[in-house]
């Protein structure tokens, strides 16, 4: 068990985003090696709307608008951190949670993946991604902080 909360903040940004998801946030951040918070739950299509403009996001038609994702930034020294050594644990501690209560979760660090049916580090996860992304003529969007319920079993 980690010492880690979440604190006013993240769980305010919790507000309105699907049960399945709050449980996996609120249990990764008692077993997680590296403290998070919750940097965007909720996103209205103005909010999204700005974030395709300025490149950080890639779709109007994001999960974030429906309740159904997260992404959880990296707290270090008090700061917030989008480093990817910290967000591979914050990755591994989502997979164990989500796994132990059998909710699939899609990872911004692989985008055409299931986290929770793998086995493989994030880190590989995410080269492969890449390397599959290239290999299709693919430009990579990777977005490691990102956590969302996927389609298929969430509408």
């Amino acid at each position: 068990m980690s010492e880690f909360k979440l604190g006013k903040r993240s769980l305010e940004e919790l507000k309105g985003v699907h049960s399945d998801l709050v449980a996996v946030v609120k249990r990764a951040i008692a077993l997680t090696v590296q403290d998070f918070s919750v940097h965007d739950g909720i996103r209205t299509l103005e909010e999204q709307k700005k974030l395709v403009q300025s490149g950080a996001s890639q779709t109007l038609n994001s999960r974030h608008i429906t309740g159904h994702a997260v992404d959880l930034v990296p707290f270090i020294n008090g700061k917030l951190r989008w480093e990817w050594n910290p967000i591979y644990n914050i990755a591994e501690a989502v997979r164990m949670v989500a796994k132990e209560k059998d909710i699939p979760i899609r990872w911004g660090g692989a985008w055409d993946i299931v986290l929770t049916e793998t086995e493989e580090s994030t880190e590989d996860l995410v080269a492969e991604y890449v390397a599959r992304r290239r290999k299709a003529g693919k430009r990579a969007f990777i977005d490691g902080p990102h956590f969302e319920l996927p389609k298929s079993k969430y509408q």
